[in-house]
């Protein structure tokens, strides 16, 4: 299987959303090669990014899960950097 390395960027402008946020963030945690949140008081809303290194699907699957949450924008932006997985062809 192949992993790719992307960046996950999210706005947060609910802070009732942010529970759920960090659920599907930890559901994925094994992928995640770090994240930095940015409070931006003065606007009411949260910067996050997030670093990963993730098969496409899951990539996609877990943005479009944060998207899907109330007053939270997801966007991916992908290298071009593409390994492939070993451990996941010994299953």
């Amino acid at each position: 299987m192949e992993t790719r390395v992307a960046s996950i960027s999210i706005i947060v402008e609910n802070p009732d959303s942010v529970e759920n946020l960090n659920k599907i963030l930890h559901e994925g945690g094994k992928y995640i090669i770090g994240r930095m949140g940015i409070p931006y008081r003065e606007k009411n809303v949260s910067i996050i990014s997030v670093a990963i290194d993730a098969p496409q699907d899951v990539i996609n699957s877990m943005s479009g899960s944060i998207g899907r949450l109330n007053g939270v924008q997801s966007k991916v932006i992908y290298s071009n950097v593409i390994t492939k997985d070993e451990t996941c062809d010994k299953e």
